[in-house]
């Protein structure tokens, strides 16, 4: 059987799910209910990707796919949408963005594809008024800060070098000193704010994705506590700090062989 028959018999299994007679459950769900489906299952399909494990990926995409076809068929019932919508928007939309495929547009490098991109993405959304609008409320701080940074730049909100870059973190971090030593909480809240903002255009600034970075930073210091609480011989509340430290510097090197 081929993919497009494949997909047909799973968009209709899951319209009778949502059937009279179906599963009460799937009968049930609405758009908001599912919200945090759609985020665990798209972040459980990163997850496989990182840890490129193929079997894994396949199954949570199709897991991220029931998702879309769930929320397409319920706005189906409500007349807002159907999957056909759906998939003939995504195909036009990709067919339009690169007319250095579907049209005649030449281009010689991926920046010209990138910035023929943005110059179609800005035709498609000319009700857009300012170069902020269209970033999702959604997502995490760390990506909207990137997402944020990115937009900004484009407009030529830029540092000149790097090193004032570093002068701007290092005088966020002042002014967080600052808010503290007079126990301004609000401020202080507000310059820490700063600081991560700050840190996210560092990131941008050596092409790193600061919220990748700060996920592996996770699951190195959650791989590192767990080898601490292997090799302890009580329990680590018990620990003095140089104990802690000794664990913690045994525990990482354990971890590098």
């Amino acid at each position: 059987m081929g993919y497009v028959e494949e997909l047909k018999e799973f968009v209709e299994v899951i319209a009778r799910l949502r059937a009279p007679d179906g599963c009460q459950w799937d009968k049930e769900q609405t758009h908001q209910s599912l919200r945090p489906n759609m985020l665990e299952e798209a972040y459980e399909a990163v997850d496989a990707m990182d840890d490129n494990d193929m079997k894994h990926l396949q199954e949570e995409l199709g897991d991220v796919l029931l998702q879309v076809v769930l929320h397409s068929q319920i706005a189906s019932e409500e007349g807002a949408f159907t999957i056909e919508d759906v998939t003939r928007g995504i195909k036009n939309k990709i067919i339009h963005r690169h007319p250095h495929v579907f049209g005649n547009t030449k281009v010689t490098s991926t920046k010209d594809i990138l910035d023929n991109w943005d110059k179609l993405k800005a035709e498609e959304k000319k009700h857009r008024k300012s170069a902020m609008d269209g970033i999702s409320k959604a997502q995490s701080a760390l990506m909207s800060a990137q997402k944020i940074s990115k937009k900004a730049v484009k407009q030529g909100f830029e540092w000149p070098d790097e090193e004032s870059l570093y002068e701007c973190i290092m005088s966020e971090f002042k002014e967080f000193k600052e808010a503290k030593a007079i126990n301004d909480k609000e401020q202080m809240e507000e310059e820490f704010g700063d600081i991560l903002f700050a840190i996210v255009n560092l990131a941008r600034w050596n092409k790193i994705d600061a919220e990748q970075a700060l996920l592996k930073a996770n699951k190195k210091f959650i791989k590192r506590f767990r080898k601490m609480e292997e090799l302890a011989n009580k329990p680590l509340s018990e620990y003095s700090i140089n104990e802690y430290d000794n664990l913690w510097r045994t525990a990482k090197k354990e971890l590098s062989y």
